[in-house]
C-alpha cells in the first residue's frame, strides 16, 4: 500500500519556523495501530490522518506515542494540504474530530481555526513545578494542560526544566506563559507525558489561555508568540465560547510511503 505524506510547517511564514506536522490523507481508516506506528515512524510531534465524509472530514492527530483528542497546528496544517495542494474550494473546511466540529477559513494571508474555548480553573501549584523551573510562579490553572504563570518575559524565555520532573505531573501538557513587551503574552509548551518535551508551537494551548489572559487584560484579541527555538507567531481570538486561531503554513515535504 502506497500513501501520500505532507510534511507541513504550521504558524510558520518559511520553512524551519514553526511547528512541523505529518499530513496523510486516505481513503479509508487505517487500523489504529498502523496509524499509531506511522506517526511514531514520523518522529514529529502530530501525524493527522483525514478522511472525507460527505461535505466534511473526519480528522485524527497522534503523538508519537499517543492519540490525542484536540491539536491545533496539525489541524492548520491539514487544512493548508486541502487548500494548497489538494484542490479543496469550498468557503470553510469541517472536521469531525474527537474534540466536536472544527472549522477553518481562509482570512487574508491566514488560515483561521475555529476551536472550541477551554477555559482553565485555578489550581494549587504542584511542587515538582517550583522545582522543576526553579521559579514559584505568580498562578497556576488546568484544564486539558497545566497553566504556569509567571511574572516576567523572561522566566518563559530562559527556562530550562527538568523533564523528569514535569513527566510527574498528572496533565497532557504544561504551558508557561508570561505578559511580554512586543506582544500580549509569550508562550512554551512542555509534554513530556505524550512523548514531547518541548512542542515548538501549540495551537491547542491558545483555547486555554485565550480565556486566561482576556480576564487579566480585559481584551478579547491577541498576538502571542511561543518563543521555543523555532518559535511561531499566532493570532487568536475569544469568541464568547468558541477561539479563533489563525496562522500561516508552508509545505516542507511531499513523499510516498510504503506498508
Amino acid at each position: 500500500m502506497k500513501l501520500d505524506l505532507y510534511q507541513i510547517d504550521a504558524f510558520a511564514s518559511q520553512p524551519f519556523a514553526g511547528n512541523p506536522a505529518a499530513v496523510c490523507p486516505l481513503d479509508v481508516w487505517l487500523p489504529d495501530a498502523m496509524m499509531q506506528a506511522i506517526a511514531a515512524e514520523n518522529n514529529l510531534s502530530e501525524t493527522a490522518f483525514l478522511v472525507a465524509n460527505g461535505q466534511r472530514y473526519d480528522l485524527r492527530w497522534f503523538t508519537p506515542t499517543s492519540e490525542v483528542n484536540l491539536c491545533g497546528h496539525a489541524t492548520l496544517a491539514a487544512a493548508y494540504v486541502l487548500y494548497e495542494i489538494l484542490g479543496f474550494d469550498g468557503d470553510r473546511i469541517e472536521f469531525n474530530t474527537k474534540s466536536g466540529m472544527l472549522r477553518v477559513v481562509r482570512v487574508d494571508d491566514y488560515l483561521q481555526m475555529d476551536f472550541p474555548a477551554q477555559p482553565p480553573t485555578q489550581c494549587a501549584v504542584p511542587p515538582q513545578i517550583v522545582e522543576a523551573f526553579d521559579s514559584v510562579p505568580i498562578a497556576c490553572l488546568r484544564h486539558d494542560d497545566l497553566i504556569v504563570v509567571f511574572a516576567a518575559e523572561a522566566s518563559v524565555r530562559e527556562a530550562n526544566p527538568d523533564m523528569r520532573l514535569l513527566a510527574q505531573v498528572e496533565c497532557r501538557g504544561i504551558i508557561i506563559t508570561a505578559r511580554a513587551a512586543d506582544y500580549d503574552f509569550v508562550v512554551r509548551w512542555f509534554g513530556p507525558r505524550v512523548g514531547i518535551e518541548e512542542d515548538p508551537v501549540t495551537g491547542s494551548a491558545y483555547t486555554q489561555l485565550a480565556p486566561y489572559w482576556a480576564q487579566q487584560l480585559n481584551q478579547t484579541r491577541f498576538k502571542a508568540r511561543q518563543v521555543s527555538k523555532r518559535g511561531g507567531d499566532v493570532i487568536c481570538e475569544l469568541r464568547g465560547d468558541r477561539v479563533m486561531i489563525a496562522g500561516k503554513a508552508v509545505k516542507f515535504m511531499q513523499a510516498t510511503i510504503e506498508i
